[in-house]
């Protein structure tokens, strides 16, 4: 199978990608190219696959050409940044929003055994999302279609990740599955360094102990805090579906880096792969996994919230095209820490746990961690 063309006449491209063997034309080659390639993880994020990121810097040559007069076209960049701080927004807001949202309606027991159909909704509306993208009219993305066989591995991960991540947010409070998901930096780095022997700078390393101090503080106080009788509860068996969740993930980025260089695709058309997939694979599982709720007896609001959490995954893996495709890897950066610090800040006014909670220690050490 090969990669999406251009309609334009030029002379092919042989190529080789793993098993594929492919046709690529010059224009669509020289387009995936200025598109850039991103090795983000998760997240597909509504899989969230923002962690790991390695966006390019706004090509400025690109948008000289595009004037045709050699000239620095500064009303085009301010333009370009204004747009790229919109979707940074964007990002941001919707990522806080669809956590909460995911939350609210977790706690719903009616809905919290239907753990895998949640999973596939989501998984069909990225798939809808991606193929709207892609489409001659937006043209966003250049689909590559790879064989099912190659995708299997990768689809089922993924499928695992976000059942756990989901599972993870149901059983636990917000903020320390948060704080959890901190973890992901140190175990892609400890998954590198044992299977693709890739070792990352000393200093970069001492700033991953941190990290894992300040995640162990609060998963072994959570357990045991009982400073408010209405604060939401962490027990251990939220313990180990974070970690379950947190391992899982960080395989799957992984992975998503091994195939990305392999077979020379970016983020998106790689999702655009797995998603549909991966939908199909968990909508067999449904009937022997969940237990469905009832449309008439479950409530309106929830319904509500669920079509809401499917708009808030569009917008989450759009903006995430534009963010990839135009920003620094400082900006990312921070615009990660920024999601980070408002999702645990917020979880902790909501959990209203006292900030003398033995655990708000390890909150600071984990979110000083990965600011400094």
């Amino acid at each position: 199978m090969g990669r999406g063309s251009m309609s334009q006449p030029n002379s092919p491209i042989k190529t080789r990608h793993g098993e594929r063997d492919s046709t690529v034309l010059a224009d669509s080659d020289a387009t995936e190219k200025r598109q850039g390639r991103s090795e983000s993880s998760s997240s597909a994020t509504l899989l969230e696959m923002d962690m790991l990121d390695e966006p390019r810097k706004l090509d400025y040559l690109d948008l000289e050409k595009q004037n045709g007069d050699g000239s620095r076209p500064n009303d085009k960049l301010g333009n370009t940044r204004a747009r790229l701080t919109l979707w940074m927004t964007l990002n941001t807001v919707a990522t806080i929003a669809i956590v909460f949202t995911n939350k609210a309606i977790f706690d719903d027991p009616s809905f919290r055994k239907s753990q895998v159909a949640f999973a596939t909704f989501h998984l069909f509306v990225t798939a809808l999302t991606l193929y709207i993208l892609s489409r001659p009219f937006i043209s966003l993305f250049v689909p590559s279609p790879l064989r099912l066989r190659l995708m299997l591995p990768l689809a089922t991960t993924m499928c695992l990740n976000v059942i756990f991540q989901n599972l993870s947010l149901t059983y636990s409070s917000i903020t320390f599955y948060q704080i959890a998901r901190i973890l992901f930096t140190p175990m892609v780095a400890l998954i590198n360094f044992l299977f693709y022997q890739k070792s990352i700078p000393r200093n970069a390393a001492y700033t991953l102990l941190p990290m894992c101090l300040g995640v162990f503080i609060i998963s072994y106080y959570e357990p045991k805090s009982t400073a408010h009788p209405e604060a939401e509860q962490t027990s251990l068996l939220s313990v180990f579906l974070a970690l379950t969740s947190v391992f899982i993930g960080s395989v799957y980025t992984v992975w998503i880096a091994s195939y990305q260089r392999k077979f020379e695709m970016n983020g998106f058309q790689l999702l655009y792969n797995q998603a549909p997939i991966g939908g199909v694979m968990l909508m067999v599982l449904i009937p022997w996994t969940d237990k469905l709720p009832v449309v008439q007896e479950a409530p309106a609001n929830k319904w509500m919230m669920i079509l809401i959490s499917g708009g808030l995954a569009a917008l989450i893996n759009l903006s995430q095209f534009f963010i990839i495709s135009g920003a620094g890897a400082v900006s990312s950066t921070v615009v990660g820490h920024v999601k980070t610090c408002a999702i645990v800040a917020l979880g902790w006014m909501i959990s209203k746990r006292p900030v003398t909670d033995r655990s708000a220690f390890g909150v600071i050490v984990a979110i000083a961690s990965i600011i400094v």
